[in-house]
């Protein structure tokens, strides 16, 4: 137990291994579909799509024991599904750049973070979001897992005509989808242990025989990441693209970690009523290293993930939470296939019903006062509209500086929120020039 404390941070008289345990179980298996996603996304730009898989895996190990170990904290990191979105659309089809120059981008911007964290910046750009506005980044986050998890299990579907539809509820997958988030929801209200985990085994087991759940095999070799492992590439370091690269990465990686660390952690209860977290800034430093590291080893953007908020749910609150999780993704080099097998009609119920359990913040805003509600507002419906909690949490605060500065209420600004302000409307600007 002593040993438990000192690594992670573990209190017996508040927490409970067991709860760690499953804790730590929960968000790898919400967040395995990484596995298959990230190396299909990045071998578009004519990367390894087997070293990549072994990439993904070593990379997030890595992240998510610095998390474990140094911050403590029971969040578990992976590559940013936005972050390589943009690496993938946007530095190489659209700038028309190698994917070795995107690399190189990454760990530059990892060196950026490591120094900002180290300088204490990053804290300071927390400190400098208001306390209502914080407080908007929890439901908002709840909105955006919410929204994930009834797509991914094909409850939510694209419409031409209206964006989004409800998907067609008699199909078997979706059928079982609505069935699992009953049977879940069920359990949660009846208090039972690891509500969220047996959920997921539960609809797994339930998909083999309607051919949901394909299990071919249990056991595979982890392939070479030679291919992609250390390929950065120099010659393009000081270009105005490779400026513009670097600051949006780190935008997005900045306020995509600080919104899912802030809007979960105050889940955990590990956020006192100011909105400041204990060991923020090393959990900022576990995302600045674990994107250094990942660009080394030949992968985008590493960040803490939104998913991390089921292992929370399920009773996760120190390292010892993100530590098993780091196992999980460990064992996953050579059990790949089981992880894989996990349909999303599994992992659909944990999604939405975390987003429930984080609306509960909505009812600390003052919607009663519309320059603050306003931009709370914007910070809670951009998160999930534009699929990106950087910019619902950039928005929000651009907002809110704006209001302030036009109706008369400037004296609660200061000049650190007006910098920013300015800071990040010319990112914007960069971005539409980009």
């Amino acid at each position: 137990m002593n040993a438990l404390c000192k690594l992670f941070g573990f209190d017996p008289d508040s927490m409970n291994v067991k709860n760690e345990i499953i804790g730590g179980v929960t968000p790898f298996l919400t967040m395995s579909y990484i596995l298959a996603v990230q190396p299909a996304l990045l071998s578009q730009t004519g990367m390894d799509a087997s070293a990549l898989f072994t990439t993904t895996i070593l990379a997030s190990v890595i992240a998510t024991l610095i998390m474990a170990l140094y911050a403590k904290l029971p969040f578990a990191l992976a590559p940013a599904m936005g972050l390589s979105a943009f690496f993938v659309y946007t530095i190489v089809m659209g700038m028309g750049y190698s994917w070795q120059f995107g690399l190189t981008a990454v760990f530059l911007e990892g060196l950026l973070f490591i120094l900002l964290t180290i300088t204490g910046v990053r804290d300071k750009v927390v400190e400098a979001m208001p306390l209502q506005l914080r407080r908007a980044i929890t439901p908002g986050i709840g909105l955006f897992i919410t929204f994930i998890g009834l797509k991914n299990a094909g409850i939510i579907v694209d419409n031409e005509t209206t964006f989004v539809a409800l998907g067609n509820l008699h199909t078997p997958s979706v059928l079982l989808a609505c069935l699992s988030i009953l049977f879940t929801a069920i359990l949660i209200v009846r208090r039972v242990m690891g509500t969220l985990l047996i959920g997921i085994l539960v609809t797994t087991i339930v998909g083999i025989p309607m051919g949901l759940t394909h299990l071919t095999s249990l056991v595979s070799t982890p392939p070479s990441i030679a291919p992609i492992c250390n390929q950065l590439e120099w010659h393009n370091i000081f270009s105005i693209d490779m400026l513009v690269c670097i600051m949006t990465l780190l935008f997005m990686d900045m306020f995509d970690t600080m919104g899912t660390l802030i809007g979960v952690g105050n889940r955990a209860g590990l956020v006192d009523k100011n909105g400041n977290m204990h060991h923020l800034n090393r959990a900022f430093m576990a995302d600045a290293v674990g994107t250094t590291a990942g660009a080394l080893l030949g992968t985008s953007t590493i960040s803490t993930f939104v998913e991390s908020a089921s292992g929370v749910n399920a009773g996760g609150r120190c390292g010892l939470t993100s530590f098993v999780t780091a196992l999980c993704f460990s064992a996953s080099l050579f059990f790949a296939p089981l992880f894989l097998s996990i349909p999303p009609q599994a992992t659909a119920p944990a999604l939405v019903l975390v987003g429930v359990m984080m609306m509960s913040d909505i009812s600390q805003i003052d919607f009663s006062d519309y320059v603050k509600a306003i931009p709370c507002f914007v910070c809670i419906v951009f998160i999930p509209f534009t699929s990106s909690i950087s910019d619902g949490i950039l928005l929000g605060f651009i907002t809110w500086v704006i209001l302030h500065l036009l109706t008369g209420r400037a004296k609660h600004l200061n000049i650190l929120m007006i910098c920013l302000a300015l800071l990040f409307i010319l990112k914007y600007i960069l971005l539409l020039n980009a």
